[in-house]
């Protein structure tokens, strides 16, 4: 399972809530995005529901809470939002502040959860292990060439070019590592105020 925890002032409005998500998930800020908090819809101006402009102090949320986040409404990455706990802010630490994570950000424009998962599975499976059988006897046969000064690129088969290509493509799919102290660090630097406002790639 993914999931971030992360300290926020209740001052703070659902604009900036979202730039804190994609920050903290690791999203780009590229695509629409809508809040559902009791029934009631908040998101990107394009798609005419109510402002994200008001703060969270309004919602008067109560420990165990729950809300949801879409972000890129084509893919439809569903977040949800919990409350833990309501707490006063230390004055020794900046916020927001994230205190805990697992499981890196899907890539963006991967189709979804359900093409996640799909191209999850597919970057373990037969197909990759076949590409680094390709690559290891490769890399064998030129261990047993007689030449000290060898181009690789030179005795680099389309073969072996496909295969490398691939396990390239598949790198976003394998087991990431979440880092907290990076999606702090983007909080320090303001990354999440820049991602409030959305992006178009």
């Amino acid at each position: 399972m993914i999931w971030r925890r992360v300290m926020v002032p209740t001052t703070m409005t659902l604009n900036e809530l979202h730039g804190v998500l994609q920050v903290a998930m690791g999203w780009e800020g590229i695509h629409l995005y809508a809040f559902d908090i009791y029934a009631v819809q908040y998101g990107s101006f394009e798609l005419m529901m109510g402002s994200p402009r008001v703060p969270l102090a309004q919602f008067s949320f109560r420990k165990n809470d729950k809300f949801s986040y879409t972000y890129d409404m084509g893919d439809g990455w569903v977040h949800e939002i919990r409350i833990e706990s309501a707490c006063a802010a230390d004055p020794k630490k900046s916020y927001p502040l994230c205190t805990g994570g697992s499981g890196a950000c899907p890539p963006e424009e991967c189709g979804g959860p359900r093409g996640y998962l799909e191209r999850r599975d597919e970057a373990d499976g037969y197909g990759a292990w076949q590409d680094f059988g390709v690559m290891a006897e490769w890399l064998d046969d030129l261990t047993k060439r007689d030449t000290t000064d060898l181009i690789v690129r030179d005795v680099l088969t389309d073969e072996v070019e496909a295969a490398m290509q691939r396990v390239v493509a598949r790198e976003p799919y394998q087991a990431g590592k979440f880092s907290q102290k990076l999606v702090n660090q983007a909080f320090r630097d303001g990354r999440h105020r820049d991602l409030m406002h959305q992006k178009f790639g």
